[in-house]
């Protein structure tokens, strides 16, 4: 069912390296996410539940460890190598979710990228990175993204990255304290024969900033 499936794993291409959230990762992830509060506020998640709050950073890694351990997740932060810094540094994180084997073998895919660091192509080639792997190495078939009609930025990674638009889902996830409707967008394995990730290098990037999806 998952006997192809390995974690942890480390991708890299060129600056950007994908590679497992951690615990020791706290106090950068937090410093991070408390800088783009404003810029990650409106697509942010959030818990429908009457007095329902969001996990804090240890749970939710413990929780995302917890998925990864079951072949359902993939918790990548998405890191990059900076001049003068000993190790990669946080600019965002992608999660690919909602694994399913068998005849589905489908996962579910979400980001979030550091506005510092947005414009310079890290969304879709993370995407592209962490898709190829998926496809390639685990086997899946297909890899859905789930966006705000509202978010433009978002929109326009997938349609650099050539997401087939499936449609609309009224009131789909609960962000940012109400049911906001999404759109669809999805790939299969044989519409990138040679790879995602190739046929976006080949492309190069270009378009406004991404925030999340």
């Amino acid at each position: 069912m998952a006997g192809g499936f390995t974690w942890p794993v480390t991708l890299e291409c060129g600056d950007l390296v994908l590679r497992p959230i951690r615990y020791r990762d706290r106090r950068e992830w937090s410093e991070l996410r408390a800088r783009n509060e404003q810029w990650l506020a409106p697509w942010e998640a959030s818990n429908p539940l009457p007095g329902g709050g969001l996990p804090d950073y240890r749970q939710m890694v413990r929780s995302l460890k917890a998925q990864a351990a079951q072949a359902t997740a993939l918790p990548f932060v998405i890191t990059s190598w900076t001049p003068g810094v000993r190790e990669p540094v946080i600019v965002g994180q992608l999660t690919v979710s909602s694994i399913v084997w068998g005849s589905a073998m489908m996962a579910t895919l979400g980001y979030w990228v550091d506005q510092g660091h947005a414009g310079r192509g890290i969304a879709p080639t993370a995407v592209a990175m962490a898709t190829d792997y998926c496809f390639n190495t685990l086997g899946l078939h297909r890899m859905e993204i789930n966006i705000r009609p509202e978010n433009r930025p978002s929109l326009r990674v997938v349609e650099k990255l050539g997401f087939r638009d499936e449609g609309y889902r009224p009131r789909f996830l609960h962000i940012n304290g109400q049911w906001a409707d999404h759109r669809t967008f999805a790939l299969t394995a044989e519409e990138v024969p040679g790879g995602l990730l190739a046929r976006w290098l080949e492309q190069g990037p270009a378009g406004p900033p991404e925030t999340r999806a």
